[in-house]
């Protein structure tokens, strides 16, 4: 039993009539009347009665009529749904993101592709940018938003945006009402802080820009995430450097004051696999790129 077999067999089902089923099927009565025969033969049941008064469903017919539709109705369907996902139309997507791209950069993507792509699914995972890095060169992630210099060896990247470290104290602390404070403020102060195995450039980084102004942090936290940091800061348990985007998760408690001088910039971005192929992964891409500042994008 072949499609061909069952395409011709609910076209005849719908006519019956040879002459008008086949002109349907841009063929002639003889080679239609050969398919029947053969999906009859398949079957191992008369499909249809001819006879002078013209052509009418046995009971096996009209049996495997809905059974014979669901059938084509579903090739035609997978046939499309690959179609449409070699196409980028549909299909599903696995992207990483670390907390902080929440407040800047992810919903902006988001938002865009979904307008674009309706039908594409995508699954988001949030994680370190550490543990991106291993799934991606693991293929367990088609894309990720990371917080890192060290692009590894085979993998391609678009810098997504750009932004400054803020001094974060509790609401009642005397820096809270400064407008400007330098990293040396902190000094003697508990210190809450990434943890380097989530995030070891930024956790160097940091550490080197308080050696630069004269002091060594009293790290008495080291959390996996930066709103965490930012919770304990806000709970009055210490004081912290984070980036500015964190200002706008709003919580109570928190203050946020620009560090005055140079600090290192917080840079997200946007990493996949060099060698990853598909038309839904170059349109997520298009859309990361949109948002990042021209300047900013590089693969």
């Amino acid at each position: 039993m072949e499609f061909r077999h069952l395409r011709c067999f609910l076209v005849l089902a719908e006519e019956l009539h040879f002459g008008r089923a086949a002109a349907r099927l841009s063929m002639t009565q003889p080679p239609l009347s050969l398919t029947i025969q053969q999906l009859e033969a398949s079957v191992g049941a008369p499909l249809f009665v001819r006879n002078s008064r013209g052509v009418a469903l046995t009971p096996a017919g009209q049996a495997l009529v809905p059974r014979a539709r669901a059938l084509v109705d579903a090739a035609g369907a997978a046939a499309r749904e690959a179609r449409e996902v070699a196409q980028g139309v549909s299909g599903q997507l696995r992207v990483g993101f670390a907390g902080t791209v929440l407040y800047r950069g992810l919903p902006q993507v988001l938002r865009a592709f979904a307008q674009r792509h309706p039908r594409l699914k995508l699954v988001l995972r949030e994680m370190s940018s550490s543990d991106q890095l291993i799934e991606l060169q693991h293929n367990r992630l088609d894309a990720g938003f990371v917080h890192t210099t060290r692009v590894p060896p085979g993998c391609a990247q678009v810098l997504v945006s750009r932004q400054a470290f803020v001094a974060c104290v509790p609401a009642g602390h005397p820096l809270a009402t400064k407008r400007r404070v330098l990293p040396s403020a902190l000094a003697g102060e508990p210190f809450v802080s990434i943890a380097r195995a989530v995030s070891p450039d930024y956790h160097d980084r940091l550490l080197a820009l308080c050696a630069d102004h004269g002091f060594e942090p009293d790290v008495r936290f080291e959390l996996r995430h930066w709103l965490s940091v930012v919770s304990l800061v806000a709970q009055g348990l210490g004081v912290s450097m984070v980036p500015a985007a964190l200002q706008q998760a709003g919580l109570p408690g928190a203050a946020f004051v620009p560090l005055q001088g140079e600090s290192p910039p917080y840079e997200t971005r946007c990493l996949w696999r060099a060698d990853a192929e598909g038309a839904a992964l170059r349109a997520f891409l298009d859309a990361v790129r949109d948002f990042a500042q021209p300047a900013e994008s590089a693969t």
